[in-house]
């Protein structure tokens, strides 16, 4: 019996079931509407004189979000590597693994106040890993063949994604950006044309996409709100290119907010809600930027609106978000 149960321990052996496979990437988008939250707070306070510790603790919310996200999908994927490797496959859902790395190229706005040594090692990671990614995605949509129902809003989030990558470059006072700037900067808008053609020809001529994915509509604003950003940070100035991308900005923000109005009522609410959150939070930072060169009272009165607007939507996606955790809805929610 000894020996017998000697020999048997090794094949029962306890081996954990899977955790958190049901937890899709696509969440680390809260991270990055956050972390948008707090810079447009900051900007407000540098403008506005609005006490700084909002866009502090906004940030600090966005941190522990990000630690918290880390931990459980590190966990899925020790658990269940089957279902992060079937997610990083999908023609959709693979895009959105750029929402890590760029929520790692946002912390480091967070992070520099903190321990400026550490921002500019993430800010360096992440910008290397979204280079990486942005090849490996293009790579995969010229060689293998493509359906055009998966040209989502999904997918400008690898390529387009590179625009966030000069950012933080202000902050951080890194030496030698001017060129990896430019690099970032130009293949994002290069790729943001034909990419934002495809799409919208998509919607236009195609089945309307899934009720779970018609949050990602907002994502098609990003292109513009943070292609401005991102060219006033590589430029230090704005000119007439910027001011024209974040007048786009505007006018498709205003259209998609108007196509999802009715979102509360036809769609019950998922995780995949948060799509929204980052572009809201980027336009409500173009037109803070925008306020701050224009010093006139409409363009104020446009910048606080957006921030209100951006700060109420985030608010209420993380209380509907937590509600849901404290009820152990989160499987339901990320389904």
């Amino acid at each position: 019996m000894t020996m017998l149960a000697t020999h048997a321990s090794p094949t029962t052996r306890w081996k954990p079931g899977p955790r958190f496979e049901y937890l899709p990437v696509a969440l680390f988008g809260s991270v990055m509407g956050l972390t948008g939250l707090s810079a447009a707070w900051r900007l407000a306070a540098a403008r506005y004189g609005v006490p700084e510790l909002i866009a502090d603790a906004i940030g600090w919310i966005a941190l522990a979000t990000f630690l918290a996200l880390a931990f459980a999908y590190v966990t899925k994927a020790v658990t269940a590597w089957p279902s992060v490797v079937a997610e990083f496959r999908h023609p959709v859902a693979g895009n959105l693994f750029g929402t890590v790395l760029i929520s790692l190229l946002l912390l480091p706005l967070v992070l520099v106040r903190l321990n400026p040594l550490v921002a500019k090692a993430m800010w360096i990671m992440a910008a290397i890993g979204m280079v990486a990614f942005a090849w490996l995605i293009v790579s995969r949509w010229m060689t293998s063949r493509q359906q055009v129902a998966h040209a989502t809003p999904a997918w400008i989030v690898p390529v387009v994604g590179l625009l966030d990558v000069p950012l933080a470059m202000p902050a951080l006072d890194l030496p030698y950006t001017q060129t990896p700037s430019l690099f970032a900067l130009s293949i994002g808008l290069f790729f943001a044309v034909p990419l934002f053609s495809l799409i919208f020809a998509r919607l236009a001529f195609e089945e309307p996409l899934a009720p779970a994915m018609r949050p990602t509509l907002l994502i098609l604003v990003a292109p513009f709100t943070v292609g401005f950003s991102s060219l006033v940070a590589t430029l230090g100035r704005i000119d007439a290119l910027a001011e024209g991308l974040f007048l786009i900005g505007l006018f498709v923000f205003a259209v998609l907010v108007g196509v999802l109005r009715d979102l509360p009522r036809c769609c019950p609410f998922r995780v995949s809600w948060w799509a929204v959150s980052f572009p809201a939070a980027a336009t409500a930072v173009a037109a803070l930027r925008y306020a701050a060169f224009r010093q006139a009272a409409p363009a104020d009165a446009l910048a606080l609106g957006l921030l209100a607007f951006a700060t109420i939507l985030i608010g209420a996606l993380g209380t509907r978000t937590l509600a849901g955790i404290l009820r152990g809805e989160l499987r339901a929610l990320s389904t």
